[in-house]
């Protein structure tokens, strides 16, 4: 099929009148932009073209960067996904974007098939940064399309090294092993091969939330491209709403094709991973309340505290970090972790982050199938004990599944992170003061046949009922999930809150009342 021969011209006509119609306000509907074939005649020419009359709307428009099954950048997109489901999932064809221009032309094409074929199959869309959420169809779109935004990986510091431009395609390790060169941090990531879009508008906990909040708390603008094609520039100032609904709103309001974030000064500093044996059980929950309970909490410490069952046996397994620089090795912090005896192995060390992500990486391989489940409570060594024993009595009926790799873990959420969000830059996550510390609970299961998934599945559905229980039973439930460890069947959304997620809803409305985000992007978590 033959594609316009002119594709750089055509995306800037497309851009400049999505973007230029009504600029002060993004929910006037842009008119067809100029340069661009009328719906009828795009129908007319793409008419029996295989791959279905969105794939060949894309491609008359962006030519080679639609890719289809088969192809070489097809396939390196699809295996490019963290879990075997994700790469399991077909799309009719995959969209190469390679600039801002890309995404606003897919995103014109796809909006204005998906209301005139009244969201068929076809025109449905999954939105790829990284693709680290497990479950099929989050960010790849079987029988539709994807957009895949691995080209866009700007990294770039500002003059005055107050502020980072970063693109949604890139993994944290890409925008650490630049930024460690130059001296210089931003929220992010704790494991290197997770993507910046997904992870950025879910909230995020960086090593540095202590500190900072929660990473999406340092974003100060967002450069969106809403349905239809417009380009906006979100922050607190332009569009505060969108500002604030962004900030933990996941993928229903836009495609982000670069975040603005705050940076700062920073350098090599302490951490590393100690793993012990289950028998120190009652001493590392001890700890953990110790440190997550402090008042006031240590703003530089940072803790991932697991209960891993690998190759038939449990072992305890902490990283630790402490983002002090200079560094600061074995802080009194963490000393009533680091001084349980005995230790089966110790990477502590003074390093850099891209160093750090990328150890925390080595435990969590791709290829596999995978499953997360979270839920977040508040804080006693008695509940912490008991939400484990929980874990292994779910775990007995699949022990003995192929592959298998099952962990929980124990994260810190003190108000030092959930109170970082000031009046002026709310976020969506529904969190203050009044929650108390609490503690953020993820069960990961990885494994290798996909005949053992109900099983697999039943068992973590089993642990999340009995987990919450005895929350509740303890009086320290709380409502509120976090959207990147959340399964399928859970609704982080709500756990916002009704205001949230009533605010939220209304935000869609407002700038996107076609409801293109919530009809022809089921992935993810909707509204």
């Amino acid at each position: 099929m033959k594609f316009i021969n002119q594709p750089v011209l055509l995306l800037l006509s497309i851009i400049s009148c999505a973007s230029s119609a009504s600029p002060d306000d993004p929910t006037t509907a842009a008119p067809r932009p100029n340069g661009v074939p009328s719906l009828s005649d795009i129908l007319a020419r793409i008419k029996g073209s295989p791959g279905g009359q969105c794939c060949a709307a894309l491609t008359y428009v962006l030519g080679p960067k639609v890719v289809y099954p088969l192809s070489p950048a097809y396939t390196g997109s699809t295996t490019s996904f963290w879990s075997a489901q994700e790469e399991s999932v077909t799309p009719n064809c995959i969209v190469k974007a390679a600039s801002t221009q890309d995404v606003s032309a897919a995103l014109f094409i796809l909006s204005s098939l998906s209301v005139y074929t009244k969201f068929s199959a076809e025109c449905k869309f999954g939105i790829k940064s990284g693709g680290h959420t497990p479950q099929a169809g989050a960010a790849n779109q079987g029988g539709g399309v994807t957009i895949d935004l691995a080209g866009l990986k700007q990294v770039q510091v500002a003059a005055d090294r107050r502020t980072t431009s970063i693109g949604p395609g890139n993994r944290w390790v890409d925008v650490y092993s630049k930024l460690d060169a130059q001296g210089v941090a931003i929220l992010g990531g704790r494991v290197a091969i997770v993507g910046v879009g997904g992870l950025v508008t879910g909230g995020g906990i960086s090593f540095f939330s202590g500190r900072y909040g929660f990473v999406c708390d340092s974003i100060v603008n967002y450069e969106l491209v809403l349905p239809f094609g417009k380009v906006v520039h979100v922050n607190a100032s332009s569009y505060p709403d969108l500002f604030k609904a962004l900030k933990g709103g996941s993928n229903n309001f836009g495609v982000v094709t670069r975040f603005d974030i705050k940076s700062f000064e920073s350098g090599a500093f302490w951490g590393g991973i100690v793993s012990y044996p289950i028998e120190t059980l009652s001493q590392q929950v001890a700890a953990f309340v110790k440190l997550a309970g402090a008042q006031p909490y240590d703003p530089y410490a940072a803790l991932i505290h697991s209960y891993a069952y690998v190759a038939g046996s449990w072992v305890i397994v902490n990283d630790y970090e402490y983002t002090l620089v200079p560094a600061s090795p074995n802080p009194p912090t963490f000393q009533p972790f680091t001084s349980i005896q005995p230790q089966t192995s110790n990477s502590l060390r003074v390093s850099n982050l891209t160093d750090f992500t990328t150890e925390l990486a080595i435990s969590s391989p791709p290829g596999k199938r995978a499953l997360f489940i979270t839920l977040t409570h508040g804080l006693s060594a008695p509940l912490l004990t008991q939400i484990y024993q929980e874990a292994d009595r779910a775990l007995q009926p699949i022990k003995l599944a192929v592959g298998l790799v099952y962990a929980l873990s124990y994260q810190p959420l003190p108000t030092a992170i959930t109170t970082k969000a000031g009046a002026a830059t709310p976020n969506s996550l529904g969190l203050d003061a009044s929650d108390g510390n609490l503690v953020l609970t993820l069960l990961t299961i990885t494994w290798t046949l996909a005949t053992d998934d109900a099983a697999i599945t039943t068992a973590a559905n089993s642990w999340l009922k009995a987990a919450k229980a005895a929350s509740v039973k303890a009086g320290l439930a709380n409502e509120y999930l976090y959207l990147n460890y959340a399964a399928p069947g859970q609704d982080p959304i709500a756990g916002y809150g009704k205001a949230n997620q009533a605010d939220l809803r209304a935000v869609s409305r407002k700038y996107d009342p076609d409801q293109i985000f919530q009809k022809a992007v089921p992935g993810a978590f909707k509204l």
